[in-house]
């Protein structure tokens, strides 16, 4: 009987896709063949990335969870004798009969022609992308060990650790080639960073901006906009916003801008400046909370 996946990875059945990914991540390091040499542990680390191809795909998850495919990733099915040996999916049809796959599978399945006795092996590589390219989307290009190449497209939206599935892009077989799996890894921004579906921004304000307010340009990960400043912005306040985020691509909802403020004061405090300060001082002392 095939493993539980969320038992391979050791997280529950409801951990979110974050879980899934690190505790993948933590796993794959500590079984890795190069690190791990020996039958065991290359073994345990198929099953790891077998999980892992399953669980980190949202659509195939969901099949998973609902026992329409199995731990290895293939359809389901349960042999009725009441139903004259007609196959249905694990977890009921209701119609009572066969999908159409299924009874393809099963055919196939009869005559010795099953999915895994012709199909090539998966095959695993990982892509860097650009912060803002995993914003927006991009074309890539991926070079092979072999020297070969693969042109995939970076969806908008795609997320730190998520797999891309090519099909037929991987290992021959006899009857058909598997696929590829392309991990995108994501670089860090010098100055965005992405939490859900939105973004976090520092926004650099000069004294008096701070202290009159006003409208100034910042720049999001949708393009600059315009942002009004009430008088007396602090440094640290957040405002935010709407839709200068990520664009979820399964619902289609587009997370919002995080703009936190930072005064910054300038490089030389003149004497005329200086002397501004002193003499409002005299009138306008308060308290910052220092306590």
């Amino acid at each position: 009987m095939a493993d539980d996946l969320y038992s391979t990875l050791g997280v529950a059945r409801t951990a979110s896709e974050d879980d899934i990914r690190k505790a993948y991540r933590k796993l794959a390091k500590e079984y890795h063949p190069d690190l791990n040499p020996g039958k065991q542990a290359e073994e345990t680390f198929k099953r790891i990335g077998a999980a892992n191809d399953i669980l980190s795909d949202p659509v195939r998850r969901r099949q998973y969870d609902r026992g329409e495919i199995d731990a290895n990733g293939e359809p389901a099915y349960s042999m009725n004798p009441r139903r004259s040996g007609r196959a249905s999916p694990a977890g009921g049809n209701p119609r009572g009969g066969m999908d159409e796959f299924a009874f393809a599978d099963v055919f196939t399945d009869m005559f010795g022609g099953g999915r895994n006795n012709g199909r090539g092996q998966d095959v695993r590589y990982s892509l860097d992308v650009d912060f803002l390219e995993a914003i927006s989307g991009a074309k890539k290009r991926v070079t092979l060990p072999e020297g070969g190449v693969l042109d995939l497209t970076v969806p908008e939206g795609v997320q730190d650790g998520q797999v891309l599935r090519l099909k037929g892009k991987g290992g021959p077989g006899t009857v058909e080639r598997g696929d590829a799996l392309v991990e995108i890894k994501v670089r860090a921004h010098q100055n965005f960073k992405r939490v859900g579906d939105d973004v976090t921004f520092d926004v650099p304000v000069t004294i008096d901006e701070a202290v009159l307010g006003g409208k100034i340009e910042v720049a999001t990960v949708q393009g600059r906009v315009q942002l009004t400043l009430p008088k007396g912005t602090n440094t640290g306040q957040v405002f935010r916003l709407k839709g200068k985020g990520v664009r979820n691509a399964s619902n289609g909802v587009t997370g919002d801008g995080l703009a936190s403020i930072r005064i910054v004061m300038p490089t030389t405090i003149d004497d005329s400046l200086s002397y501004f300060f002193s003499e409002w001082r005299q009138t306008h002392k308060y308290d910052p909370g220092r306590g």
